[in-house]
């Protein structure tokens, strides 16, 4: 891989680029934007793409790859394409169909990490949020750590190069790591982090096992009104948060960055504007003094945009362990 960016090496040797760009939409915003906005991120220079599933993108981000590569601007080997396996294909005979079905929409032939999008398991079937009658979630019993082994057959296939996990709590990231016969351990966990939910404590847990944390929400989330409570804190206009940013000639969103950067996170930056995105790619010109950052760590208030509440009758609910 060759990038002007930094990278970040993984338990299994791959090589994650410091610095993704995030591609979740909200339904209010039509695919040819993600289609746009792709395209401007591989042009400005980002080389690591996530998308999933779920987002129902995957086509779109695969156009915008495929017409880089057509077009010479990037080749394939520079690309770290990452894709979510989601809660209804958790059945282990669904994984690998699953994988497929991304690939084809993606383009591609294989992807550098596939990592399960939750915990907690939904019930299989053609809706990827299926109700009951109620109107409420109709949740499964799968156990992940048989769904782990199908993602590690996928890996054995050449499908993908790497396999990892999103929004598990580190008891759930035990319960993989102990599994009997465990041939690949999870590269790195995804999950909400920023300056008012730092992770601390799941970071040290990570590190300690060698897993990356990658995160997403890392500038506060885009605020989608489909999720996010439109009466939580906008963090981009902490007043902290400004000081430290007007301290360093630097703008809030580059700060919020650099800080995940400096603490060995991998920040995922999502914008649909190319100036945003430009300026996101400066996060490794410059340096967060020791002072900066044990600032920035006293806006820590473990405050979740994204709390998954739809998840909250499960018992593999992530979110009810402290870390």
């Amino acid at each position: 891989m060759s990038s002007r960016q930094p990278f970040v090496r993984l338990n299994d040797g791959h090589c994650i680029p410091a610095l993704g760009f995030g591609t979740y939409k909200p339904i209010e915003v039509p695919k040819s934007k993600s289609l746009e906005a792709a395209n401007l991120a591989i042009g400005v220079g980002y080389r690591h793409i996530d998308t999933a599933y779920a987002y129902q993108i995957e086509e779109e981000i695969g156009q915008a790859i495929q017409s880089n590569i057509k077009a010479g601007i990037v080749k394939r080997e520079d690309m770290f394409i990452t894709t979510k396996l989601w809660c209804t294909c958790f059945q282990p005979e669904l994984v690998r169909p699953s994988l497929e079905k991304s690939l084809k929409k993606l383009q591609l032939e294989h992807v550098d990490l596939f990592i399960m999008h939750y915990p907690v398991p939904m019930k299989a079937g053609d809706n990827d949020f299926p109700l009951d009658e109620q109107g409420k979630l109709l949740l499964d019993t799968v156990d992940f750590c048989a769904t782990w082994e199908a993602l590690e057959k996928c890996k054995d296939a050449g499908l993908v190069k790497s396999i990892g996990v999103s929004n598990f709590n580190h008891r759930q990231l035990e319960r993989i790591l102990n599994k009997p016969g465990l041939k690949y351990k999870p590269v790195c966990n995804q999950v909400e982090c920023h300056v008012y939910n730092n992770q601390s404590k799941l970071l040290d847990y990570c590190k300690s096992k060698d897993i990356v944390l990658v995160a997403f929400g890392a500038l506060g989330t885009q605020r989608y009104k489909e999720w996010v409570d439109q009466d939580s804190p906008v963090l981009l206009n902490d007043p902290v948060l400004c000081g430290v940013a007007k301290k360093n000639k630097r703008s809030p969103a580059l700060i919020a960055l650099r800080y995940l950067v400096q603490r060995g996170v991998v920040p995922l930056a999502q914008s649909f504007y190319e100036s945003e995105m430009k300026e996101n790619l400066q996060v490794f010109e410059f340096q967060l003094s020791p002072e900066d950052m044990k600032i920035l760590d006293g806006l820590n208030k473990n405050f979740r945009y994204l709390p998954a509440q739809f998840f909250a009758d499960h018992p593999e609910y992530p979110f009810s362990e402290e870390y």
